[in-house]
């Protein structure tokens, strides 16, 4: 979610962000400006290899995985290109094939910043900035990753500010304000839940009392529907089919839920023994969905043949109790970080196949897994390939790519091109074919 590397000269310098005075009048409050694309780079490019892309969050099917996964890492980071960043950033990369989203904060932190680059040469193609003034526990900049569908990128900032943009050139096409448009209380945390496209809907989570899980049309931002409930939470949500029935799953401040796609109905609700903060997202794994929170712990539940979860869990663990660090399912085992790397086997109700204390695991952690091995990336820059082996902890490969670093932000992965971001830059890093 949320650095100085080695000197290395920048290919490009970023284009200037549109400013207030090349527009007329002074720009409201959260008034949207957006820079034109940059002309065609001359340098030469080096287009990524082939893979599928990385347009949501934790990949396109939000559960972190991709058959782009090496199974080896470089001796040392094999940087294509790096590119400045002017502010803190919480909110995952995405990627297509061709171009590269990533959020970010002007310098006095009282402007979002989106920007779009080359994924081949770096170069900047766009920049999409607004007034998102405002303090919030860990910086005020973006948490929800770029969503990037259909020829456009759904851009959501911490304090409601909901874009959608043409991806090829960042012009606005339509924007929403969840706080004003919904009457919705601002989280403490801000607006973290990374939009869910579902057919022709983009689903949003304002937390509004009747406006809890809003249904927008993604090609117009005219609302579809919107249903009463509780106060947002964090994580994201996942469509997934379970029990038989297709429904959109997630959290909000009280505890899971299910909702029907086409109308918005809650179809089922499950509050945990404890009070949960409800930051990482839920898995579905072999018909079951498996999460973890940092009060309650993993657990792994069935669903009945009306698409019903059934409210005692089929198995459950303390074992691994993140806070902010959502597991990846590798080999039919879980793997997850909260303050060490850990293995879970839900074959065994969850049991404890090994776990490990390498200090690389005592924060956060986004995990990426395919291929028979997992990628750890941490909070200082470092990644860890991991054979994803039930029967000790295995490491293939560790490589440092920034120093100094405060690394939140999840990766992407498209083809051999992992781009990463910390909190003063953004790097596309090869990686070995697989």
């Amino acid at each position: 979610m949320l650095g100085g590397p080695a000197a290395v000269p920048f290919l490009f310098r970023a284009a200037p962000l549109a400013t207030d005075e090349a527009h007329a009048g002074s720009p409201r409050p959260g008034q949207t400006t957006t820079a034109p694309a940059s002309q065609p780079s001359t340098a030469p490019a080096s287009a990524p290899a082939a893979g599928r892309g990385w347009p949501d969050w934790r990949g396109p099917n939000r559960d972190g995985l991709t058959p782009d996964l090496p199974t080896t890492l470089p001796d040392r980071p094999d940087v294509l290109w790096r590119r400045p960043l002017t502010g803190p950033g919480l909110s995952g990369v995405t990627a297509t094939a061709e171009l590269v989203v990533v959020s970010d904060k002007d310098a006095a932190g009282e402007r979002d910043v989106w920007r779009c680059f080359d994924a081949a040469t770096g170069a900047p193609r766009w920049t999409v900035e607004y007034a998102a003034p405002g303090t919030l526990d860990y910086g005020n900049a973006p948490r929800a990753a770029a969503v990037l569908h259909d020829g456009r990128a759904y851009l959501l900032g911490a304090f409601g500010h909901l874009h959608c943009v043409e991806l090829a050139t960042g012009r606005v096409l339509w924007k929403r304000y969840l706080v004003e448009d919904f009457k919705a209380p601002l989280a403490t945390w801000g607006y973290s839940s990374t939009p869910l496209v579902v057919d022709d809907l983009l689903i949003v989570n304002p937390g509004a009392a009747d406006a809890a899980v809003v249904a927008l049309d993604r090609r117009t931002g005219e609302t579809r529907w919107k249903t009463p409930g509780h106060p947002a939470a964090y994580a994201s949500f996942v469509l997934a089919t379970l029990g038989g029935v297709r429904q959109i799953v997630g959290y909000d401040a009280e505890g899971l839920g299910g909702w029907d796609p086409g109308t918005g109905r809650r179809l089922w609700e499950l509050v945990p023994d404890e009070q949960d903060f409800n930051v990482p997202t839920p898995i579905v794994f072999d018909g079951h969905l498996l999460v973890a929170t940092e009060n309650n712990g993993t657990r792994l539940y069935a669903f009945d043949e009306q698409g019903r979860i059934r409210p005692e869990p089929v198995a459950r663990t303390r074992a691994l109790r993140p806070d902010t660090s959502t597991p990846v399912v590798v080999n039919g085992l879980v793997f997850g970080c909260a303050g060490e790397l850990v293995c879970l086997d839900p074959a065994q109700g969850l049991k404890t196949r090994w776990y490990s204390e390498d200090e690389l695991f005592s924060d956060y952690c986004a995990l990426l897994g395919g291929n028979g091995h997992v990628l750890v990336c941490n909070t200082a820059g470092v990644l860890v390939l991991v054979r994803a082996d039930g029967e000790k902890y295995r490491p293939v490969a560790r490589l440092r790519v920034f120093e100094d670093a405060d690394m939140w932000s999840h990766p992407a992965l498209v083809g051999d091109r992992l781009y990463l971001r910390d909190r003063r830059e953004l790097v596309c890093l090869r990686l070995p074919a697989r």
